[in-house]
């Protein structure tokens, strides 16, 4: 496995963001192999900028492995479920013009609960909207990821579907969506922090179709909140089926960013060494 960094983990929505570039200085520093980049953390996506983040990448050594995007597939109009798609159209080209092998998305939500903090305490599911139910949200994620997959397999790019709120705040609902899509160019990233309930147990069931991993850490106390992850047991389930890809630090505490994701790298090396991966 290797280890990379999301440059979420140094820009939590709040205050100026912080250079992309920034960010790969830092992963270098630390010895990581890749970046995962937040596509609403970048500048601009006009071209020059685009390669100048390639470039700055090549000349660390690092990946691009990931570009993280944001969707919604749960709307009711379908003009509106087709803006979506064809936002990530655009951020799956832009993920081609990057050289990320991936992209996350979201099946989207309600929005019925306004409030995270309430989100939070509904352990990440809502209500539906008046009128309709949740088998209606389903069918419109999938077919509007079923509009994605031609492009993405053009492109050579998996659509990596987090494990986040709404529709996939469950092991059942994430792989009811993958498995109906029915398709190589749609696979989970397994975000360690999103399952509230029974976290390992929903981890283990979604670890099969894993393409990528979130490690949420949370030194001097979660933003929003923190859970306690049995890293040792997480690391045990992905070697289980056989993963081998990267290990992306989203850190979500509130210690100063390079500090906290210093320790997580320090975290997960330990663990990494205690065993040889299988082959």
């Amino acid at each position: 496995m290797k280890i990379g960094v999301s440059t979420y983990s140094f820009w939590h929505f709040r205050g100026p963001k912080t250079p992309i570039e920034y960010v790969m200085d830092r992963a270098w520093e630390l010895g990581l192999d890749g970046v995962e980049i937040l596509h609403v953390q970048m500048e601009s996506q006009d071209k020059s900028y685009v390669n100048m983040l390639k470039r700055h990448a090549l000349s660390l050594g690092l990946d691009i492995y990931c570009l993280a995007t944001h969707q919604n597939f749960v709307k009711p109009s379908r003009e509106d479920r087709l803006k979506e798609v064809k936002h990530t159209e655009r951020c799956l080209e832009l993920a081609y013009r990057l050289g990320a092998p991936a992209i996350r998305i979201n099946s989207g939500r309600w929005g019925t609960v306004e409030s995270f903090s309430e989100l939070m305490a509904r352990k990440g599911s809502e209500p539906p909207l008046e009128g309709y139910t949740e088998e209606d949200a389903y069918r419109w994620v999938i077919d509007s990821i079923n509009m994605l997959i031609p492009l993405a397999e053009e492109y050579g790019i998996v659509l990596a579907l987090e494990n986040h709120w709404g529709l996939t705040s469950t092991p059942e609902g994430i792989l009811r969506i993958v498995e109906t899509v029915n398709s190589p160019w749609l696979r989970v990233l397994m975000d360690t922090g999103n399952f509230l309930e029974n976290p390992l147990g929903s981890l283990e069931a979604i670890a099969p179709y894993t393409c990528l991993v979130h490690v949420k850490t949370y030194y001097g106390g979660g933003e929003w909140y923190e859970l306690e992850i049995d890293y040792e047991k997480v690391i045990d389930i992905l070697r289980s089926v056989g993963f081998k890809g990267y290990l992306s630090i989203e850190f979500e505490g509130r210690m100063e960013p390079y500090r906290g994701v210093k320790k997580t790298v320090s975290l997960l090396r330990r663990i990494l060494s205690k065993s040889i991966e299988p082959c």
